[in-house]
This record gives structure tokens, C-alpha cells and sequence, in this order.
């Protein structure tokens, strides 16, 4: 009989935890946690573990079949109904070596990029992929997806235009997610948009004089390239007379196409953006996919999000490392550049790696059948007597079939091909690299276009691409994309940046804030199944049922473990959850008349994000100062409610809080808010610490973002996908982020009744009790993601957890964590000082380390110990966040006792060298802990001259010498790298 998967998911085992627990002086792990978790909020005080929806934990068989089950009630159909997302080819080579392997997804954010040279090359790839198909100078490591890139780049347009103008013009034919988006965010913040027909205007055929100068002023324009409509046409006019006024212009462009057709920054764009999914990422009902951003030169400071750039190591040799903007985001707070702090680095290496086995050759013919197949099917289709509206085109053309397009569509999908109903009278049709003739010949059989014989003519073929939009520049020329043809030569390039790089395959990742706890291989398993990767968003309802009851399944359970009343899953990172969260806030208090509510409350220890959503939710942030433990100052507090009380909105709190305590008076926090008529956000960055015990809903959340790559095992990918659901009371649940595209409006209150209408104090009075979904609500507030369900295909990985897990298994889980924080903090409280401690001296799943007085005394500082840690086989917890000169370690549930203590074994040893560094052992500019980290090419090269040897430098413990992890590159000069921003590959002769 097989295990429990608890006892698979969970480290440490019974005796491993009695040893634990008898270093802290407690009997029993649930002890441990009732004695840090304020009583007043503990699940018992409003229900049971046995009250929970939560269906009795599965074993990993029965996930997998019911999984399967799910998954047989999709029904995968020719996808051409196109809107941006297309079906796509991916390489097995990088589907086995990248997508499902967790050297590549279980890897972290690069912010030790020491250790990180793998991934920062392959984003590095996709950056110059990026950059050579749009023509310009810049490009970031990805963004979310192609229609939250055009909101950033609108945003980003506002940002740096002379322009006083709130007005942004649209271009008509963008794609209609994009376009809703665009309205949710620029509602927010009094951003005027203007829709227009920007071909006709360039052509002088539509009311405006045939310039954009007669649209008035305004600071932004937006088009797409090619439109959604399919049209290719030459938009260089409008985006000069743009920038003649003082605007700037976004170009959304098809990458695809762009191997073909002008590029963006050769048309004069200042951005570009989209998306890489057909660059062989899977359409998985939506996503993950890499969306992406560049700009012209002049402009690089501008972008939000991740950008890599090139800088030195200590020896002088190029390496790579994310640039000063990213670093800049967590400090900028309410001044940052954007609030997305993440980025698709799976999807986006899986992008660039389609680009580097290809080659340019490769996408030109890729790109060049796509094309053949889509003047194949206009030929034939014009021959059938259809009429094609789309003149111009690369792989999408509209037709007109008036009083007949449902039917033609419906005929279409019973031959097994999904086609775009535009209205009544309008197909949309769009081909891809996979579409084959006898696709096209159901099509055109559809719209009855089959000879005597049943056949279907393609051998004439319908030049659609402008010829003065040919191009004719270079692109892709760097050797990395002109070496890997063969599938030994790929194999191999991705293992040796695999091997570069330090991921959860090694060992622990004991970041604190950021959860890096097993990804099961079972949890992992469906997600490269094509019942949920081969399907389109836009995919009709009967062809997605098994999706649907997923996503139904999957949001009752985050529902019942937050004592919310709905969830929302489309928010596609947890920034995207933060800001969908205030946003129903907003729209809560404009539906009740109290419009002047815009003031937000933040602590000062927040996540830098915090502030940065609130101000894109068209709010004022107000900071409110922390006492010497660390908690919310309760005095400041109250005074800032009494200052702004009548125009409070929310205030964003983290619990347990940012800096890994359990405040005790997080229901007085809530009561106060509550009675000036706010209302209270819930950051769920820590629910690790709260599952199983205590509940959002319960002690005074109204809404709450969770990250489904932290608490619910999502894997981080080196820096993304993530998932950040959101969840709200019942008053809220109507301003939820909806979707005009969605299969399917229904959201389930959990054991709600009747509440929804419920004011926002009465609503946010205490928890529903749980136990039986009321009824179902619209959640109708705008969209925060290109897709209804954000990136559905790494759903089935936090569904099979929590089923796997059942409600006492997620209890387990969180005991377990926060005894392993609270052991590495008692085991290394007489080496480092612990900042921060809650209740009976006890902190939550994470604790902070204070290494300044360590600094003080020895010189050693933060960065030193982090990057000693390298040497001693470890990625460094947290560095300088929440607070500056400090470490903050989160062990998680999923490491063993024997990796937690070889973790606490080496913090004490480092602190025994940096005692021996304020003796005079070793002089304060050369030490172990200075140098670091240490390559084998350091110690081996040349006459060691340092005053410590060889052996120390690299071997610091024994176990190390059979299993020894070797960084490719010493320490990385970010300073240099900031100063001389390059953001591209560069020339294989600087390695030599």
C-alpha cells in the first residue's frame, strides 16, 4: 500500500519532528502553532477541520485518474479562431528538457545571479529574440501576457510623454480582450480612451482629414500589427503624426508575422509588445505565456517588470544579472514603474529556445507556411463564392456570410474546427503552424465550397502582405541562434545552462516570503497533457465542460480554506490579485455612492508591491509606521483613520505579517478599519503559515490575493508562471474580475445565502460558517488578464495538491512549516539575533535574521554571508528585505531535518568566519566570506595568494568534496552592469 502523499509532500517525519519540538519545549506541533497563532483567530472559534468542503485526501492514483476524468470531458478541436493565441508545435527536445524539467521550473527568481548564469543566458536569448523581430533597442525578460503588456505600455507612454493629455487612442481593430482591459485599467486612472479606425485614418477614408492630428491631443497611441480583423497595413503615417504632437506609440505585434513583415522600430514605434505563445508555448485555455516589452533607445529606464543586463564578475569575465530597474520596483513603493514584480521565465526560456533551435531560416519557413496556408484558404474560399473582407493579410482573414455565420460555425465545429464568430454576419479564420490542408478542406466544406467529388482546390495561393512591407532586415544573427540544429547539439546546451544554476533539484531554497517548497511530479503530471494545453481561451463552453468543473472544484477549495465567499482565478500573478482585489474595493464603494473613498493604508513593512497596486487602483497610499516588534503601530493606526475617515477605502495588510510574526491584534486592526467604513485587504503572500488554522474571511479580511506558486505548489520557473487568485466576501464577489469572453459566469458563494447586497460592514462581520455553496454570483468587475481564467493549464497542479492533501493534510503541512522556521530560529538565535518574534517569543513560517551587528563588529556584511553560502552549497535566504542587513529564511514544510540542519550548520559556521575575520585571522579585504563565491577556475588558476587556503575557499565541510556545486562566475558586479546597460547576447568572443 502506498503512502499518504502528506507524508511525500511533508519533510520531516514524526520522530524528526518530536527531536524538532523538544529543542522548542513543546509537546506536539499543533502546541507549537496554537501557542503562536492569537487564539482569537483560530479556526475553532468558528468551525471545525471537520466542517471543511474539502473532499478526504486522494491518494496520487486517484488524483491522477480524476484528473483524467477531467480531462476526458475536454474536447480538443482544430483551434482557428486565432485572437492571439494559436496552436503551436513544441519541440519534444524542449518540452522534455525545459517544460518538464524541474531544473528548469523549480528554480527561483535570479536574484542570486551567481548561481543563476542558465536561466539569465536563456532570458538573455529571449531579450535579443525580443529586440531583433520588433526593431528595437530594449527588451524585457517577458511580460504576463499580450494584453497586460499594452496596458504597461500605455502606462508607460503616459510616464514619458511631454503630453498633458489623459487621452490614449486605440486602434479599433485591436484585439477585444485587449481592449476591455485597456477600459478596466484606464478607468482607474482617469485615462481617456479614444477608439479609431487607425488604417482608415492612415488612408484618409474614415471622418477625421486622414491625420491624427485632427484626433486632437493626446499622449498615446496604440496599434496592432497585423489587427485583429487579420488586416496587415502600413500604420508608419499615424505613428509619425503621434509623436509629432509630443505622443507616443505602442505597436502590438505578432512575432510571427514579424520574420515576414516591417518591424515595429523600422515603422518608428517607441514600444512594442505581445506575445511569444506561438514561439511552441502551448495555448492552455490561456495561459502561462510570455507576454512581451521593447523600446527605442532612450527609453530603457522606463520599462516595468525584469530586464537582464550583462555586467563583470570579480575576475572581469561577463556575466549576467537583472538589471537596476528591477531592483528598484520594491523600493519605489508608490513610485514605482509598474506593480508587476514577475515575469513568464518558463514560458519565455521555452520561447527562446523555440528561436535558438529554429534559427532564423527556421521561423522564416515556419512563418512562410503559415502564410501559404492562409492564401490557400482565401483562394478556395472566393472560389466557393464567400466573401473575404480581409484584403491584406498574414494567417487571419474575416469573411462575410451574412444571416449565416453561427451556422457555418457550428457546421465547422461538428467537422472538429473551432472558427471565431464575429457577429451574425462575420467569420474570423486564422491558420498557424499547424494547420494542414485537410483542415482548410473542412473549412471550406463548411461554408459548402466542396467540388462534385467532395474535394477542395489549393493549388492557387493569395499573395496577402503588402509588398513595400516585405522585410528586408536581419535578425536572430548571434551564433546562439545559428549552432543548435541538431537535437544532440540542443539537448546539450540546455543541460549545460541547467548545470549553471542552482534550483530545488540541488537543495534548499530557504527564501523567506517566497515558499519554495516541493513541486510533486504528480501534481506536475497533467500539465503537458493536450486536453488541457491544446485549448483555446475562447474555446466554445461544450469543448471545455472538464476545465470548467475544475476551475468550479478548484475555487470552492480556495473558498473554504480562506473563509471567502467566491475566488476569482484570473489574475495571472499575485500582483495582477493585489490590484484585482483593490480594484473590487473601488468598485465596491462607487456602487454605494462613496466615490471620495480613495485613500489606502499601508504599513510600512509592506511588500513593495502593495503600493504600487493600490496607486494603479486609482488610489492615494498613506503609510502607517510599525512599533520596535514589528507590528502595526496601533496608535499611528488609529490616528490615520481618524485623519482621513471619510475618504478611507482599504488598508493592505500582510498577515502573518511581512516580517514573520502572527500580530495579535489583527481583529482590532480589522474592527477599527471596519468602523470607519473601509475595508480590508489581506495580502495572502503568507498563507503558508495560516492554512488549517485561521482563516482571512473569518477575523475581518474582506479580500485577500493567494499565490498559488507559493502556498499551492505551482512551481516559481525561475521567476514565473505564477497564479494570484483573489477571494472576497460575498459584498465584494459582484467586483471580482469578470471576462465579456468567459465560457462561463458562474461563481459560487460558499454557504452565502442570501448575502450578497449585504453592506461592507455587516459583510466583513465575520466568516460564512462554510459547509455548502449558496448560490452563484456574476463576478462582473473588469478584467485584470487576457484570458477568463488567467493561465488555466497550470491549474491541475494546486488542484492536485489540495486534493492530494485533503483539509488535515494542508493543516499538517502548515504546522510543519512554521515548526521548521521556528527551530531554524531557536538553533541560530545565539549566532544571530532574530528581528522579529510574535506570541511566546515565536515567530511563523519565516524568520529574520539581523546581521547588522554581526556587520558592525566583523565588516562582514549581508551580501557576504549570501554569497558564502554558495560555497557551502546553498541558495541565501531573503536578503535586506523586509529590512535592510538582514536575512530572511523560510525552511518550508518539504525539507527534511537532515537538509534544515545542514542549512544551520553552515550559517554557524560562516559566523564562526566572520568571528575569525574581527580577530585578524584573515585580513577584512580578503577572507572567505569577501571573496565569495569561489569557481574551480579561481582556486586552480594561477599561485593562491589569500590568506586562507584552497580548501576552505571551496570545501568549507566535508560532504561537499563528492557533491561539491560549483558557480560558473564570482561575484557580479552590479554596479558596473547598471552603469553600462547591455540587455542583449553578446558577442561569443567575450567569453573566449
Amino acid at each position: 500500500m502506498s503512502q499518504p502523499f502528506t507524508q511525500r509532500h511533508i519533510g520531516t517525519d514524526a520522530d524528526a519532528q518530536s527531536r524538532m519540538l523538544s529543542i522548542l519545549g513543546y509537546d506536539s506541533v499543533d502546541a507549537l502553532v496554537n501557542a503562536a497563532v492569537p487564539e482569537s483567530i483560530q479556526v475553532d472559534q468558528f468551525r471545525t477541520i471537520g466542517d471543511s468542503t474539502l473532499p478526504p485526501a486522494a491518494t496520487e492514483r486517484e488524483a491522477i485518474a480524476e484528473l483524467r476524468d477531467l480531462a476526458g470531458r475536454n474536447t480538443v478541436k482544430r483551434s482557428m479562431i486565432g485572437l492571439g493565441y494559436y496552436d503551436t508545435v513544441t519541440p519534444a527536445v524542449i518540452k522534455r528538457n525545459v517544460f518538464e524539467n524541474p531544473s528548469w521550473y523549480t528554480a527561483y527568481t535570479p536574484y542570486q545571479p551567481e548561481i543563476s548564469q542558465g536561466r539569465l543566458e536563456a532570458l538573455i536569448n529571449f531579450q535579443t529574440m525580443i529586440a531583433d523581430l520588433t526593431g528595437l533597442s530594449t527588451a524585457n525578460a517577458s511580460m504576463l501576457d499580450e494584453s497586460t503588456a499594452v496596458v504597461e505600455g500605455m502606462l508607460l507612454t503616459r510616464r514619458a510623454s511631454k503630453s498633458t493629455s489623459t487621452r490614449f487612442i486605440v486602434d479599433a481593430d485591436a484585439l477585444p480582450q485587449t481592449k476591455a482591459l485597456l477600459g478596466n485599467r484606464a478607468a482607474a486612472l482617469g485615462i481617456d480612451l479614444v477608439e479609431v479606425d487607425l488604417a482608415g485614418v492612415s488612408t484618409g477614408s474614415t471622418t477625421g482629414g486622414g491625420s491624427t492630428t485632427d484626433l486632437g491631443e493626446y499622449f498615446g497611441l496604440f496599434v496592432q500589427y497585423p489587427g485583429a480583423s487579420g488586416r496587415v497595413w502600413n500604420p508608419a503615417g499615424v505613428v509619425g503624426a503621434a509623436q509629432a504632437q509630443g505622443a507616443l506609440a505602442v505597436v502590438a505585434a505578432d512575432l510571427l508575422a514579424l520574420t515576414l513583415i516591417t518591424s515595429p522600430g523600422e515603422l518608428g514605434a517607441d514600444v512594442a509588445v505581445g506575445t511569444s505563445q506561438r514561439f511552441g508555448v502551448p495555448m492552455g485555455f490561456g495561459g502561462p505565456h510570455a507576454g512581451y516589452m521593447a523600446v527605442r533607445k532612450g527609453l530603457e529606464r522606463q520599462l516595468p517588470g525584469r530586464l537582464v543586463g550583462v555586467s563583470v564578475d570579480a575576475a572581469g569575465h561577463p556575466a549576467y544579472r537583472l538589471s537596476l530597474q528591477v531592483r528598484e520596483q520594491h523600493i519605489r513603493r508608490d513610485k514605482a514603474t509598474s506593480n508587476i514584480c514577475t515575469a513568464q521565465v518558463l514560458l519565455a526560456v521555452m520561447a527562446g529556445m523555440y528561436a535558438v533551435y529554429h534559427g532564423p531560416d527556421g521561423l522564416r519557413k515556419i512563418a512562410a507556411q503559415v502564410h501559404e496556408r492562409a492564401g490557400q484558404l482565401v483562394v478556395a474560399l472566393l472560389a466557393a463564392g464567400v466573401d473575404v473582407v480581409t484584403a491584406t493579410f498574414f494567417d487571419t482573414v474575416r469573411v462575410s456570410v451574412p444571416g449565416r455565420a453561427a451556422d457555418v460555425v457550428t457546421a465547422a465545429a461538428a467537422n472538429g474546427v473551432n472558427l471565431y464568430l464575429v457577429d451574425a454576419d462575420t467569420i474570423g479564420i486564422a491558420v498557424d503552424e499547424t494547420t494542414t490542408l485537410a483542415d482548410l478542406a473542412l473549412v471550406v466544406g463548411a461554408f459548402g465550397g466542396r467540388d462534385a467529388f467532395g474535394l477542395v482546390d489549393f493549388s492557387m495561393v493569395e499573395a496577402g502582405l503588402p509588398p513595400e512591407l516585405h522585410r528586408t532586415s536581419e535578425f536572430l544573427t548571434h551564433a546562439v541562434f545559428n549552432t543548435h540544429r541538431s537535437e544532440t547539439s540542443m539537448m546539450r546546451y540546455l543541460k549545460r545552462l541547467a548545470d549553471f544554476d542552482y534550483a530545488l533539484d540541488r537543495g534548499m531554497i530557504p527564501l523567506g516570503s517566497c515558499t519554495m517548497k516541493l513541486n510533486a511530479a504528480t501534481e506536475m503530471e497533467a500539465v503537458s497533457w493536450p486536453e488541457f494545453g491544446g485549448l483555446h481561451p475562447f474555446a466554445p463552453r461544450a469543448d471545455v465542460e472538464g476545465y470548467l468543473e475544475l476551475i468550479r472544484q478548484l475555487e470552492t477549495w480556495l473558498t473554504d480554506v480562506t473563509g471567502y465567499d467566491s475566488v476569482s482565478l484570473q489574475p495571472n500573478a499575485g500582483s495582477q490579485g493585489e490590484l484585482a482585489g483593490l480594484l473590487a474595493i473601488r468598485g465596491y464603494h462607487l456602487s454605494t455612492g462613496d466615490t471620495q473613498r480613495t485613500v489606502c493604508l499601508i504599513p510600512s513593512s509592506a511588500h513593495g508591491t502593495n503600493a504600487a497596486s493600490a496607486v494603479l487602483a486609482g488610489m492615494k497610499v498613506v503609510v502607517v509606521a510599525c512599533d520596535e516588534l514589528g507590528n502595526v503601530d496601533l496608535d499611528d493606526l488609529r490616528a490615520k483613520i481618524a485623519e482621513h475617515a471619510e475618504n478611507l477605502a482599504a488598508l493592505m495588510i500582510t498577515y502573518p505579517s511581512t516580517h514573520g510574526v502572527y500580530e495579535h491584534e489583527v481583529g482590532t486592526i480589522c474592527t477599527a478599519v471596519h468602523d470607519a467604513g473601509g475595508q480590508v485587504y489581506v495580502d495572502g503572500a503568507n498563507l503558508n503559515a495560516l492554512l488549517g488554522f485561521a482563516r482571512y474571511g473569518d477575523f475581518g479580511g474582506d479580500v485577500s490575493h493567494l499565490n498559488l506558486h507559493k502556498t499551492f505548489c505551482i512551481p516559481h520557473g525561475g521567476g514565473g508562471p505564477g497564479v494570484g487568485p483573489v477571494g472576497a466576501k460575498a459584498h465584494l464577489a459582484p467586483f471580482l474580475p469578470g471576462h465579456a469572453l468567459a465560457q462561463s459566469d458562474e461563481h459560487y458563494l460558499l454557504g452565502a445565502g442570501d448575502a450578497v447586497g449585504d453592506d461592507g460592514a455587516d459583510g466583513a462581520a465575520g466568516g460564512t460558517g462554510g459547509g455548502t455553496i449558496g448560490r452563484t454570483v456574476v463576478h462582473a468587475g473588469g478584467p485584470v488578464s487576457g484570458a477568463p481564467y488567467g493561465s488555466p493549464s497550470i491549474l491541475p497542479i494546486s488542484w492536485a495538491y489540495v486534493r492530494m492533501m485533503g483539509a488535515e493534510g494542508l493543516h499538517e503541512a502548515t504546522g510543519a512549516a512554521v515548526l521548521a522556521a521556528n527551530y531554524v530560529a531557536k538553533r541560530l538565535e545565539a549566532h544571530y539575533p532574530v528581528l522579529y518574534s510574535g506570541d511566546n517569543g515565536l515567530v511563523a513560517h519565516e524568520c529574520i535574521l539581523d546581521l547588522r551587528p554581526l556587520t558592525e563588529a566583523t565588516g562582514v556584511s549581508v551580501d557576504d554571508v549570501a554569497k558564502r553560502l554558495i560555497d557551502y552549497g546553498f541558495h541565501a535566504p531573503t536578503m535586506s528585505f523586509p529590512v535592510s542587513g538582514t536575512l530572511m529564511i523560510e525552511p518550508t514544510e518539504s525539507e527534511d531535518l537532515g537538509e534544515i540542519d545542514r542549512f544551520v550548520e553552515a550559517m554557524i559556521a560562516i559566523k564562526a568566519e566572520a568571528d575569525a575575520v574581527a580577530a585578524g585571522r584573515w585580513p577584512a579585504e580578503d577572507n572567505p566570506l569577501h571573496n565569495a563565491p569561489h569557481t574551480a577556475q579561481s582556486v586552480i588558476e594561477g599561485e593562491w595568494t589569500h590568506a586562507y587556503d584552497r580548501e576552505t575557499a571551496v570545501y568549507p565541510v566535508r560532504s561537499l568534496i563528492r557533491g561539491k556545486y560549483w558557480p560558473p562566475v564570482r561575484r557580479i558586479d552590479n554596479a558596473f552592469g547598471d552603469r553600462n546597460l547591455v540587455c542583449a547576447c553578446p558577442p561569443p568572443e567575450a567569453f573566449e
